[in-house]
């Protein structure tokens, strides 16, 4: 099975009047570390909340019309996705979540009229039930990373990307099962075949990174992370979203909770954003001096906005913050 360009262009015609074109807005703050521009492109403010809904919508609106539901795993966004087209076509929609899963983008999937199951500690037992009740109840599985529609949908944030600056030297990516990865560069890359892509994960559990570097897909341990829609494997059998990020990614950087926790400080105190920890990674990426230098401008995902408020004010006024038995030292920000 193959992805091209053309499956991109189709997704977003399917997509039309759902997903937004979402802006792309520079940062002074980070563009004067970069030395270059630096943009933030605003997935946050998807109807959702998150980039998750284009890969879903058009996973959705692309079934049969005698489709009777659908079921995904998810550690949030995803879930948001299904629920929110689901809805839209008048279909049952599941949705099988690890109690990793922060209970805010839980009670935002049961908000959109979604289905709720909790199965066990990881984004793998989540996928078992998924596909328990694909195989038992006639479901439509949608994977969050390793679908299709869902990576040509996701890819539609590269078209855009590549229409507002086509000067873009690099794209800056959150990355975890790798379907927003693989369709940004796949789309970006179609069209301007020398941009760098990038992919950016936390550096406990970074599921794709640890199988580019094995050569296949392994299985990681899921833990606790401010980045947690980040979080779980790529799947054993993955047929799509591994080797192309494997083909197409520059390279994978990894962070640590500090360099997030900073992160989601400094996003929202220059910028003004409240951003997830998993949409900073990029800017974590350049605030710790861990990108490479560039000759043009550089664009980041803030991929969604979903966060549990709580755990986010904790954040914003130098809180420690306990992640499981790992413990995140506080400060002030500036500090």
């Amino acid at each position: 099975m193959s992805l091209s360009l053309a499956d991109v262009l189709a997704a977003r015609r399917r997509m039309a009047g759902v997903a937004v074109h979402t802006p792309l807005v520079p940062s002074p703050f980070l563009s004067a570390r970069c030395g270059q521009n630096f943009l933030l492109k605003l997935e946050n403010t998807q109807p959702i909340g998150a980039f998750k809904l284009r890969g879903a919508v058009n996973a959705v609106f692309g079934l049969p019309a005698e489709a009777n539901g659908v079921t995904c795993c998810s550690t949030g966004n995803h879930g948001r996705g299904v629920a929110y087209a689901a809805r839209a076509r008048g279909l049952r929609a599941v949705v099988c979540m690890s109690s990793l899963v922060p209970r805010a983008k839980v009670d935002g999937i049961r908000a959109l009229g979604a289905e709720v199951r909790i199965a066990g500690r990881s984004q793998d037992d989540a996928h078992a039930e998924s596909r328990r009740l694909a195989k038992e109840e006639g479901l439509v599985e949608i994977s969050p990373f390793d679908d299709p529609l869902v990576i040509a949908g996701q890819g539609s944030i590269g078209l855009e990307l590549m229409e507002d600056r086509p000067d873009l030297a690099a794209i800056l990516v959150p990355l975890s099962g790798g379907g927003l990865a693989a369709g940004v560069a796949l789309a970006a890359k179609a069209i301007r075949p020398d941009i760098r892509v990038f992919g950016i994960s936390m550096d406990r559990g970074a599921a794709m990174h640890e199988a580019m570097r094995a050569g296949r897909p392994v299985e990681v341990e899921e833990v606790p992370s401010l980045a947690d829609s980040l979080g779980g494997g790529i799947g054993m059998d993955n047929r799509l979203s591994f080797p192309i990020c494997r083909d197409h990614l520059a390279g994978v950087v990894l962070v640590t909770e500090e360099e997030i926790y900073r992160a989601m400080q400094a996003l929202y105190f220059e910028d003004r954003l409240v951003a997830e920890g998993a949409s900073v990674v990029g800017a974590a990426a350049l605030l710790a001096g861990k990108l490479p230098a560039f000759s043009g401008p550089v664009a980041t995902i803030v991929t969604g906005r979903n966060v549990d408020m709580a755990a986010f004010t904790d954040v914003v006024c130098g809180r420690d913050i306990q992640l499981g038995d790992y413990l995140v030292k506080g400060s002030a920000y500036g500090s």
